[in-house]
């Protein structure tokens, strides 16, 4: 029960807002259903604390340090999506790109996405997880096309038809995988249970298990945004409603990665560290490198930090693919460290399109002068997400590059020299293209101030999160992260 309430919140949460009428009852419904999710599963985060690990409902439910981390994302950033949310879509009502039926249903989707996400999360079940991932395209799938245009909806089929392909790919990993482990545990219910997996993963069928990994990493990968499979993430980026494009950035793809990993730590025992590693290492620099030119050239704000995702998600691939202790330990803070600083900058985009109209970054200057406090907030976090010392990216980045070096691997130490050189480049674009819009003069009659202050909270929520771990990591993160670790290596 104590995992199932966890589920049931986002969906209570949910059904209210689209039976409330008025948004001023529905924005707080929201913001209060975001808000008692992310306390529960600070209750959760104790209780994992106490005793490692969690089933239930004969075993359909599992939760250990690994889920903890991914739940906590979630229920932060949800918290302050859901915040924004209130004051961002208000301002859309407001100007009538919005109906009060329409903002019904964002909040009903939003917080089925909620939902799925932590279903993803707590399933033990590997088929059923497998569902809970797709579950998470059709919640989201209407929100990448919440606006109708006919650049909405062509990122929306984008989006459903590229990660079904993938998640079709990923489907016949749970296929092999389960063929694999019927060999030693039958033709029953649990075959694909992952807590009973993994002990017994050293005695499947190792061809079968290389093959199954490549189609999850492919599969999942490609709503995780690795690349060569990104291409639908910057059009949904930029085509979602702001507090949704923070989510997708900093939740789902860290969703999809989790659902690698419980992969990686099966085939890990089933063959060998080197095998899921060195593919982890690969799609992981792959990630990094092209999302450079782009990042170098791009013209729109919002596809700008949505190919810093693929970045990012390359970082903690190639993180958990070192696979030392500090890399692993590192790669797992990157996840955090990136969920919140993308989402707080994804907040700061959100701000300058409801006073710009637009996302044309050379259309837009003197962010610092019409929105102090935003413009204020997105300095630091360009800073931030750019791994500048002392931010929480740089943290996690360093943990991840130091072991890459200390690994003593050449093969590791010219993959971690290459990644130097593309996060070099990327300060440089990211700098470069997003200074010049927070200096300068303002162009055009743009009058000052905030949009709201729901948008104002929101941003200081998170903006809390990155500056605390740049100089403290709470130990109950501390702990999380080193069970993580002893989970994989136990592998």
């Amino acid at each position: 029960m104590i995992i199932l309430l966890l589920l049931i919140i986002p969906i209570i949460t949910a059904i209210a807002c689209v039976f409330t009428k008025k948004h001023g009852i529905s924005k707080y419904i929201s913001i209060a259903g975001s808000f008692i999710a992310l306390v529960y599963n600070i209750y959760l985060n104790y209780n994992i604390y106490t005793y490692k690990t969690l089933q239930g409902f004969n075993n359909f439910f599992y939760v250990d340090a690994l889920t903890i981390l991914t739940t906590q994302i979630v229920t932060i950033v949800a918290f302050a999506a859901a915040l924004y949310s209130a004051g961002y879509m208000e301002a859309e009502l407001r100007w009538g790109k919005i109906s009060e039926k329409k903002l019904q249903w964002y909040y009903f989707l939003m917080h089925m996405f909620i939902f799925t996400m932590l279903l993803v999360c707590v399933l033990n079940n590997l088929g059923v997880m497998w569902v809970a991932i797709e579950g998470t395209t059709l919640a989201t799938t209407f929100l990448v096309g919440f606006y109708n245009g006919k650049q909405h909806q062509e990122a929306a089929w984008k989006y459903i038809i590229l990660c079904s392909v993938g998640i079709t790919l990923a489907l016949f990993g749970v296929i092999l995988t389960y063929h694999s482990a019927k060999g030693v545990l039958g033709e029953i219910g649990y075959a694909l249970n992952w807590s009973d997996l993994r002990t017994v993963a050293d005695k499947f069928e190792p061809h079968l298990m290389k093959l199954a990994f490549l189609f999850i990493l492919v599969g999942y990968g490609t709503k995780a945004g690795l690349a060569p499979m990104h291409t639908w993430l910057p059009d949904a980026h930029s085509q979602a409603p702001s507090p949704i494009s923070a989510l997708f950035s900093g939740v789902l793809i860290n969703c999809s990665m989790y659902g690698i990993i419980r992969y990686h730590i099966l085939t890990s025992k089933c063959v060998g560290s080197d095998y899921s590693c060195t593919l982890l290492m690969i799609f992981g620099l792959i990630s990094i490198i092209v999302s450079v030119p782009f990042i170098l050239i791009q013209k729109d704000y919002k596809r700008l930090l949505a190919f810093s995702s693929v970045e990012h998600i390359g970082v903690i691939a190639l993180g958990i693919g070192f696979g030392g202790m500090y890399s692993v330990y590192g790669a797992e803070l990157h996840t955090f460290n990136h969920a919140v600083t993308k989402a707080l900058l994804f907040f700061c985009a959100g701000n300058l399109f409801l006073k710009y109209k637009t996302t044309e970054m050379e259309n837009i200057k003197g962010v610092i002068k019409t929105l102090p406090v935003t413009g204020t907030i997105l300095a630091i976090a360009v800073f931030a997400i750019t791994g500048t010392p002392p931010f929480n990216i740089f943290v996690s980045e360093f943990l991840i590059l130091a072991d890459g070096f200390h690994s003593g691997n050449l093969f590791t130490i010219i993959f971690t020299c290459i990644v130097i050189v593309c996060i070099t480049l990327i300060f440089v674009g990211f700098i470069y293209n997003m200074f010049r819009m927070i200096f300068g003069t303002p162009t055009g009659d743009i009058p000052k101030g905030e949009t709201s202050k729901f948008t104002t909270a929101a941003m200081l929520f998170l903006l809390f999160f990155v500056l605390i771990i740049s100089f403290y990591i709470p130990p109950l993160l501390r702990e999380v992260l080193r069970n993580i670790y002893d989970i994989m290596r136990n592998a």
